[in-house]
């Protein structure tokens, strides 16, 4: 019987995916998998028993990765499964932002008494008109999931897209529309674009890029979009873009004090991602990934351990997360080998610091052996995967 803990509510159409082996439990201790959304795990502390966290989203800054590593515990998440949420969101906000449909609408809220609204109407709208997305420049920058979709979908509105990305990968420029102008400095998007919106990662390396050095390489009236990370912009600049003129608007998805209810900003309250389908699509996509590794010992969209992929497990299956370092695999089959177990089958990947070796073996292994296993120098962590739980 697998044990598992959600965090968060997750999406019973995701749930539904447990077989009778899984069993739901209420302490993180017993639990060999976590489901989490937005549960802050920063300083949970976690036992020998847990073996993989799936994050029901993209982001995993709630997630301690390397502590994680460290002790042998994969951290999943689900690329993609949210993405055309975003998208739309992404759309939503190119059109508020180029047409004043927030401010008309207060407008309207604000005079509703007014018996003769309609006349006024006819006399006011004109401070609430806007300009067309159609023909205007789009800046992508960062052309994964989502990026990709936004650029896409912004072609077929007839935009002009240009898209920024140095580690595109293949599976997204097959799926890139060959009209979107891919250009290989950040600058040209700065320059050259009338909307500009950000779709990368959290790191240290993109942590405030759009920052004054970038704004001042913007055109005038440039509308800046972060429905991505809010470290991503530096917000502080991004005012003194606005009240400068520089900018013309900024739509973020990330309330805080800096820029909610400020003139020229336009704060969403977190609803990138919060549809029903995204949530549902996030939810499978965690659970199925969890299984296959509790079941399989596959490893498929992990932050911080290696993808690896052996398939169905139809007998003994050695699992090892250790260090990647030399000679790790020799000293595996040797100690298997000296033991009179043979091999059938076998595949070892790494990612930076660290490595994954799956390994199926013709009969059950001893728990025994097991043991010596984990003793070898840079081993993380041994599990023998098998199917009849």
């Amino acid at each position: 019987m697998y044990k598992y803990k959600c965090l968060n509510p997750i999406a019973k159409i995701g749930l539904n995916n447990f077989t009778d082996q899984y069993q739901a439990v209420d302490s993180v201790d017993e639990a060999e998998g976590i489901l989490v959304r937005s549960a802050n795990m920063l300083e949970m502390e976690f036992s020998d028993t847990l073996l993989a966290v799936a994050r029901a989203g993209a982001g995993v800054n709630n997630i301690p990765l390397e502590r994680c590593a460290q002790k042998g515990i994969v951290v999943f998440n689900t690329p993609g499964a949210n993405a055309n949420g975003v998208k739309e969101m992404v759309l939503a906000a190119m059109l508020i932002a180029s047409r004043d449909i927030i401010g008309g609408t207060e407008w309207v809220k604000a005079n509703a008494g007014d018996p003769d609204i309609a006349r006024l109407t006819e006399k006011s709208k004109k401070k609430f008109a806007g300009t067309e997305i159609l023909g205007k420049k789009l800046g992508i920058i960062g052309l994964g999931a989502i990026g990709v979709r936004v650029a896409n979908a912004a072609r077929q509105l007839g935009m002009e897209v240009y898209g920024y990305d140095p580690y595109l990968s293949i599976d997204a420029a097959w799926r890139l529309s060959s009209d979107v102008k891919h250009v290989t400095n950040v600058d040209d998007i700065y320059s050259k674009c009338d909307i500009i919106t950000i779709h990368v990662p959290a790191l240290d390396s993109t942590k405030g890029m759009i920052n004054a050095d970038a704004i001042a390489k913007m055109k005038k009236g440039v509308i800046i979009l972060n429905l991505a990370r809010d470290i991503l912009c530096n917000e502080v600049d991004i005012l003194a873009g606005i009240n400068s003129g520089k900018i013309r608007k900024y739509v973020t998805d990330f309330p805080n004090p800096t820029t909610a209810g400020h003139d020229g900003c336009i704060v969403i309250p977190h609803l990138g991602a919060s549809t029903e389908e995204s949530e549902d699509n996030c939810a499978v996509k965690a659970v199925l990934e969890l299984k296959d590794y509790l079941e399989n010992g596959n490893i498929s969209n992990s932050v911080n351990l290696p993808n690896c992929d052996m398939g169905v497990c139809h007998g003994p299956r050695l699992a090892i997360i250790h260090k990647n370092v030399a000679n790790m695999i020799s000293q595996f089959s040797t100690l298997l080998g000296d033991a009179g177990y043979n091999i059938s089958d076998m595949t070892n990947k790494s990612r930076g610091d660290y490595a994954y070796t799956l390994i199926d073996l013709e009969d059950e292994i001893e728990d025994a052996l097991v043991s010596k296993m984990e003793k070898i120098d840079d081993v993380i962590r041994v599990r023998i995967v098998r199917k009849d739980v």
